[in-house]
């Protein structure tokens, strides 16, 4: 047994109970924080789900759900007979723009707004008028002018969102979108955060991606639309996680 086999054998996770907050999105964030601090390397086994069950003093259910988000966020994969073992690290920086049982919360919202903005994207694209694209056109160009003076543009960035959800001619789905107003502003905040600490590449993606939605809006692609909406969203997404590995 190598040095390093015999310390990843070591790693033990300290769990603290909870009391008030969903108990699955604590112990989500509890060992997201021991991965992205680097007590939990990547190839690292995680204990068994007994032995997380006894030291978090919760259900074996609660345990289950915790690693099933941990794992379709891409940060841990389970192999069948041998146990649970640590696939990706995110971004250190990731647990400082927001509390860890936070970011589990955030992370599941994008599976309704996926549902909900591809569609809204489509329609806009097929029912738009000439106000709604100057309006979502403008949005752009605050999140642009923001990006340039530094800040993160999460006003912005849910500026634009809401635009294009007002442009999709049915008045429920703005209204929908405001319902996620909280838990968008902190995803916004958590993924437009690492981007304008990251690398200039990966703000000029970010912008990109809004601006291929707003052409095919403008160019009134349905499909693209949609197309565009979704990947921007799983990018999204996957620059919380770090599963692309972006910096």
């Amino acid at each position: 047994m190598t040095g390093e086999t015999k310390l990843l054998n070591d790693v033990m996770l300290k769990l603290k109970p909870a009391r008030r907050e969903r108990l699955a999105d604590v112990l989500y964030g509890q060992i997201l924080e021991q991965i992205t601090s680097g007590q939990l390397v990547e190839g690292a086994k995680l204990p068994s789900e007994a032995q997380i069950c006894r030291d978090f003093q919760v259900s074996r259910p609660v345990v289950r759900e915790a690693l099933m988000r941990l794992q379709a966020d891409g940060l841990v994969i389970s192999r069948q007979g041998i146990g649970t073992f640590v696939k990706s690290r995110p971004s250190d920086k990731l647990t400082s723009f927001a509390a860890s049982a936070e970011i589990a919360s955030y992370l599941r919202a994008f599976e309704p707004r996926l549902a909900l903005e591809t569609e809204c994207a489509g329609l806009a694209a097929m029912r738009r008028t000439k106000a709604q694209l100057n309006q979502i056109g403008e949005a752009l160009s605050a999140l642009e002018g923001a990006f340039q003076r530094g800040e993160t543009g999460w006003e912005e960035d849910f500026a634009f969102h809401l635009a294009v959800a007002g442009a999709a001619g049915n008045e429920l789905f703005p209204r929908l979108l405001q319902d996620l107003r909280d838990i968008m502003r902190g995803s916004m905040r958590v993924a437009l955060s690492l981007t304008q600490r990251g690398s200039e590449d990966r703000r000029r993606r970010v912008l990109e991606e809004h601006r291929k939605v707003f052409t095919a809006i403008s160019s009134q692609d349905p499909d693209l639309a949609r197309l565009y909406m979704r990947f921007h969203l799983t990018e999204s997404r996957a620059r919380i996680t770090g599963s692309h590995g972006d910096r």
